[in-house]
């Protein structure tokens, strides 16, 4: 049985989405954000103290789109996949790491410095520049779904899902209003996914089993 721990609505959720949409079982550990500070008996599990920790087996995994990725290809064949035979593998590839790498990152200065540090060490300038900086990147979804209804493949993908939960996070952020026109189509499609509506309804019914908080992570405390 796959086990799966998670905060709410943090990068955890990626690979809690795609255990949904590919309809695995799994077993949901709900901790309170972040965990390394609030739930010291974390660190005994992953040192790092961040979620995902996803155990698979003997499989020990924490970065939220190399989950997604080793999810897509264990479940092959799936349309989330996509092989390296194929000619959009390379896109794929390139997606998967762009959602975390290139569109979580800099609103993980946003949120830093914009609500978790100290009030004497926020800066709104890294805040405004940070933002600026997802923004723009968000230049390459747009000229992408100009092709069509998703990233790559002609279908929906884990690099989808990889992406989708940065816009997730925007949303979260109050900067889904500034989002282009394709890139806005793209995320109303993407949360009206049954997976998706699954995924968000699984981690409330377990927070709340598990007596935790299911404010979402980015309100509560920061990486």
């Amino acid at each position: 049985m796959i086990e799966l721990h998670h905060c709410i609505s943090a990068r955890s959720f990626r690979p809690l989405w795609m255990l949904e949409e590919l309809g695995l079982p799994y077993q949901l550990k709900i901790w309170p954000f972040p965990p390394r500070t609030h739930a010291r008996g974390f660190l005994a599990l992953n040192p790092l103290g961040t979620v995902p920790l996803f155990i698979d087996g003997d499989v020990r995994m924490t970065e939220s789109a190399a989950i997604c990725q080793y999810l897509a290809a264990q479940s092959r064949p799936t349309p989330l996949d996509v092989g390296a035979d194929e000619p959009a593998f390379p896109a794929y590839l390139n997606w998967l790491s762009f959602g975390e790498s290139t569109l979580t990152f800099p609103q993980s200065l946003v949120l830093r410095y914009g609500r978790f540090e100290a009030a004497a060490r926020r800066n709104p300038q890294v805040v405004e520049d940070y933002t600026r900086w997802f923004l723009a990147r968000l230049r390459a979804i747009e000229a992408a779904l100009a092709q069509g209804e998703f990233l790559c493949g002609g279908r929906f993908t884990a690099a989808d899902v990889s992406v989708g939960y940065a816009l997730m996070l925007a949303e979260h952020l109050a900067l889904h209003a500034q989002f282009p026109t394709n890139v806005l189509s793209y995320w109303e499609r993407l949360h009206e996914r049954p997976a998706y509506r699954r995924a968000m309804a699984a981690q409330r019914t377990a927070a709340e089993a598990q007596g935790v908080s299911t404010t979402p992570a980015p309100e509560t405390g920061g990486e």
